[in-house]
């Protein structure tokens, strides 16, 4: 009955701890969270080639690598970066300062970024490290006024 009794409590002990540890990942980001964040909220749309028109079905192995086509308007022409170099050389505190701050030109929604929950933004950041490096660096911002040399998606002038 005494072996029994241990046996019952050590085991409702180990539930206890295996819930807290759990409920102490999820409150400090979890990679599944980070992979399902990427995928809804838009970043692969921009930082993987051939997501979009492929529907989405672009393996994980090559998500996030960045892309050659600019984004052109007033601000001059941005590229998306390869977010698993940048990633790789960022801890999330760092991250976290750089994602509530307003530094990035369009199109990147950096709104979407700040209302982001920081457990968000700490899922999105052990994400995207585990995919590990790959890929180049994207092409440089170019200001207004300097054409691009490869594809862009152009966007007018805003109406005044």
């Amino acid at each position: 009955m005494r072996t029994r009794m241990r046996t019952n409590r050590a085991a409702a002990l180990a539930a206890l701890l295996s819930m807290l540890c759990l409920d102490a990942g999820a409150a400090g980001g979890s990679i599944e969270r980070g992979r399902y964040l990427a995928k809804i909220g838009g970043c692969n749309d921009c930082h993987t080639p051939g997501y979009g028109l492929s529907g989405g079905q672009v393996p994980e192995a090559q998500w996030l690598v960045g892309d050659q086509i600019g984004w052109n308007g007033p601000w001059g022409t941005t590229y998306p970066s390869n977010l698993r170099l940048y990633f790789q050389k960022v801890s999330e505190s760092e991250w976290l300062k750089a994602a509530r701050e307003k530094q990035l030109r369009p199109p990147m929604p950096w709104f979407a970024l700040r209302d982001m929950s920081d457990e968000d933004l700490v899922s999105l950041h052990r994400f995207i490290r585990t995919l590990g490096p790959a890929g180049e660096p994207a092409p440089a911002y170019l200001p207004p006024g300097v054409e691009p040399q490869g594809p862009a998606i152009r966007f007018p002038q805003p109406p005044s």
